[in-house]
């Protein structure tokens, strides 16, 4: 309706603008807004303000002459004129009622939109290292990613999903010392205190277990120093195997999965310092070589070769950034963690420094997440060996809990995750009650099945006996769904799916508990069966967004 309304008030400035003779000058976007306060009508716009500059003329003056030419349509039962001239309009209840109707005959498809208008969209997220289980930290990343994927997609964007495998530099090093450490003591070595910048955690024990098991003894007259290669690969293998079942535990799988180490390999890595050489953005000082940040804004220039010619992981950042660019996206969307925020102007000023536009480079900071666990966070640290792994959290509660709970809030601020509320059945849980709402109008519409009442095409049945309130506020709910989707997909803000559906199914609740679906009444039956169909269409398509499920009894 948003989109109809839109087109009657841009006819309308173009027909008051002539009335002034100032048919043809370039006017300002007509903007529809909906009021905070239902008094205010459906719709409102301040573009009598926007266009007193252009005409000359008083706001209210113009606002008069707009709202002439809105009232007598169809669709528009009352305008009003508030303030300096901002214009409120009130849409008839019959407009809303056929607004239903195209809502169920879209389907599936409702809510599509060529907002993105096909443009490449490559979203990376999660890309731990592969060093340690992925812990509900990543997991708060994982759901925002992959949820911002789905919506672009809805939105009109060609959304890829990657996973960047931090796999080479001193971690990786680290992480075989480690493993070889662990697998030493299984053999009965005594080694002494184990050191504290290897990594700490159980895993490590279990995976020294698995690969003794799997390949025995394989030091005997083997020097360790000469294995460390070998259980640094079979470390990582075997981790980022478990990161990829957690990942589709969680019903994420990726698109792609790119190699911090293939772009060393690749020589990709030495192409970009030569295009950072060529365009005279590195230089050398104290034996390193650096980059020039500070030329392209951020707060001072730096080491991408260090002086004994290691290169860093910015260097390899860059060279992969630049390979996001170079296949073809148009938008590179990361998911990093709060702490990263002082990464980005450096990403940036490479992006710039390589003749690339950093307006297509976006990045999503995802803050803490504290689990609440008897009232007291948990620490989650893989070098301090407490933490709690997202295959715990989701085994816990479940994978549709997670993700809603991950969801919740925008992702910039602090997440608290309290276990025992998301395992609650009751409408305090606020999955719990939002599924419960679509599981809900699946029962009606079996009941109505095994009762013998079908439900009607939407041209059979009167849907001009809608008329409560409610019913009303419902249908104008579900018509918003393709601007949430929009405003989630322009701000890359998820949460606000998870807003919608939530008010959606507090709404339903409140109607379901004051009226009666199926009745004596078998027009007015046929009529709210439609309601509560377009509904479940709408929670499926929210759910499917956010990655959860629709259950069909609870």
């Amino acid at each position: 309706m948003k989109e109809r309304l839109t087109e009657y008030v841009v006819k309308a400035v173009e027909q008051v603008c002539g009335d002034y003779g100032r048919a043809g000058e370039p006017v300002p976007a007509v903007v529809l807004e909906q009021p905070k306060e239902k008094k205010f009508g459906d719709f409102a716009t301040n573009i009598a303000m926007q266009l007193a500059g252009v005409l000359k003329k008083n706001p209210r003056e113009i606002a008069a002459a707009i709202k002439a030419q809105l009232e007598n349509l169809p669709d528009i039962e009352l305008v009003s004129i508030a303030g300096p001239g901002f214009i409120n309009m009130t849409l008839s209840r019959a407009s809303w009622q056929q607004r239903l109707g195209v809502i169920c005959r879209q389907g599936r498809r409702f809510g599509d939109l060529d907002y993105g208008a096909g443009r490449r969209v490559m979203v990376e997220f999660v890309s731990a290292n592969p060093t340690g289980p992925l812990h509900i930290g990543h997991g708060r990343g994982a759901a925002v990613g992959d949820s911002l994927a789905r919506i672009l997609r809805k939105a009109g964007f060609t959304a890829i999903t990657e996973y960047y495998v931090n796999d080479a530099g001193n971690q990786m090093e680290t992480l075989g010392r480690s493993l070889l450490w662990r697998y030493r003591e299984l053999l009965g070595e005594s080694l002494g205190d184990y050191p504290e910048t290897f990594y700490q955690g159980d895993y490590l024990i279990e995976l020294a277990k698995q690969f003794l098991q799997e390949k025995g003894n394989v030091l005997e007259d083997a020097d360790p120093e000469d294995k460390v290669g070998e259980f640094t690969e079979y470390a990582s293998r075997v981790i980022l195997d478990g990161i990829r079942d957690d990942l589709a535990g969680f019903g994420i799988h990726f698109d792609n999965w790119a190699s911090e180490k293939s772009f060393f390999q690749d020589g990709k890595v030495d192409d970009v310092i030569r295009e950072l050489r060529h365009r005279e953005m590195v230089y050398e000082q104290d034996d390193a070589l650096w980059f020039a940040s500070s030329r392209m804004g951020d707060e001072k220039d730096r080491v991408v070769v260090r002086s004994n010619g290691v290169k860093t992981y910015f260097a390899s950042d860059i060279a992969y950034h630049k390979d996001k660019h170079d296949r073809g996206f148009d938008w590179m969307i990361d998911v990093w963690g709060a702490d990263h925020h002082g990464y980005v102007p450096r990403i940036k000023a490479a992006l710039q420094a390589l003749g690339i536009d950093e307006s297509c480079f976006s990045v999503v900071l995802v803050q803490l997440v504290s689990l609440l666990r008897d009232g007291q966070p948990v620490a989650m640290s893989t070098r301090a060996g407490q933490f709690v792994t997202l295959r715990e959290v989701v085994d816990e509660v479940g994978k549709d809990a997670a993700r809603f709970f991950f969801l919740m809030r925008r992702p910039d601020s602090h997440l608290d995750f309290d276990l025992e509320l998301a395992k609650s059945q009751s409408n305090e849980n606020p999955v719990y009650y939002v599924q419960y709402a679509h599981a809900r109008i699946c029962s009606i519409l079996r009941k109505s099945s095994e009762a013998g009442i079908r439900v009607l095409q939407v041209n059979q049945a009167d849907l001009s006996l809608l008329t409560s309130a409610e019913e009303i506020e419902m249908i104008k709910k579900m018509d918003s769904f393709p601007h949430v989707v929009e405003t989630a997909a322009r701000y890359l803000e998820p949460h606000r799916i998870t807003y919608y559906v939530s008010d959606l199914a507090a709404m339903f609740h409140s109607y379901y508990n004051k009226n009666r679906v199926i009745s004596d009444d078998r027009d007015l039956t046929g009529a709210r069966l439609i309601l509560i169909t377009a509904l479940r269409q709408i929670f499926q398509l929210g759910f499917d967004l956010l990655g959860i499920d629709a259950p069909t009894s609870m």
